[in-house]
């Protein structure tokens, strides 16, 4: 019995467009309730939420039960905490502040068995293999992985044409909060010049072969990234859609019971 189909990375292949949500408040309940929503890709952070192993856990095995495919980010791209992910049962990952395509090989190595990469050999005592389930995990786990990169500041920008090259990538996402703050833009994600950056970026992973991703709520932009070629883009993050929808709620209670305005 062989690893576990990936749909998400197999749709990457095909082209097809594959819109996904950002998952920050780090709770079973809430990623079983996006799982339903009808979103292709849910994105677990674990590098700006208060996400650990065990939420991470968590929310796969929820997720895993609806029609959602988890991609988890890591806090960084450390063979350790990859090896971890894995184990657990992420197929997906999307790894920050890639920079060079020294460290791209260094990430194709770490989701890599060996003799060809090095991550450890213990899918017996993990999820990943259903708990040594699935006979044949170790020698086929690989090619159901899919691995991508974000590139998110200048340094990253410059060698993207490196990047690209790296053979055992599935896609390159560009990060438009960390590359505004990098340009001198910080909390300006849509200020003329780092748009032009990012569109210019998006163009140059589409006309090669890795997928293109990014994540944004200005409907304006995502719409401009499809017209480019994007095929994975996240349109909502669960955190700013809660707060939101409840500071409106709160405010028209208000309005409504007390005549404030």
């Amino acid at each position: 019995m062989p690893a576990p189909k990936n749909p998400f990375k197999a749709a990457l292949k095909e082209g097809e467009l594959q819109i996904g949500c950002w998952l920050g408040l780090a709770d079973p309940y809430v990623a079983e309730i996006s799982a339903g929503a009808g979103f292709d890709w849910l994105l677990v952070d674990a590098e700006h939420a208060p996400n650990d192993l065990r939420s991470v856990t968590a929310q796969l095995q929820v997720i895993a039960g609806r029609g959602s495919h988890a991609v988890v980010r890591p806090p960084i791209g450390e063979p350790w905490i990859i090896k971890q992910l894995l184990d657990a049962g992420a197929q997906s990952l999307l790894v920050p502040m890639v920079e060079s395509a020294a460290e791209a090989e260094a990430l194709v190595k770490a989701v890599t068995y060996p003799p060809q990469g090095i991550r450890g050999v213990g899918a017996a005592l993990a999820r990943a293999s259903d708990f040594s389930g699935i006979a044949d995990y170790l020698t086929t786990a690989r090619e159901e992985i899919c691995l991508l990169v974000q590139v998110e500041n200048l340094k990253g920008m410059a060698a993207l044409d490196d990047i690209l090259t790296v053979e055992g990538i599935d896609g390159v996402f560009i990060g438009p909060s960390d590359l505004a703050a990098d340009m001198g833009f910080i909390g300006q994600a849509g200020a003329p010049e780092v748009k032009a950056a990012v569109i210019g970026a998006m163009e140059k992973i589409a006309a090669s072969d890795k997928a293109a991703g990014i994540l944004t709520l200005d409907e304006a932009m995502q719409e401009r990234c499809r017209e480019i070629g994007a095929s994975f883009i996240a349109t909502e993050i669960d955190v700013t859609l809660f707060a939101r929808n409840m500071r409106a709620a709160s405010r028209q209670a208000s309005q409504r019971l007390r005549g404030v305005r």
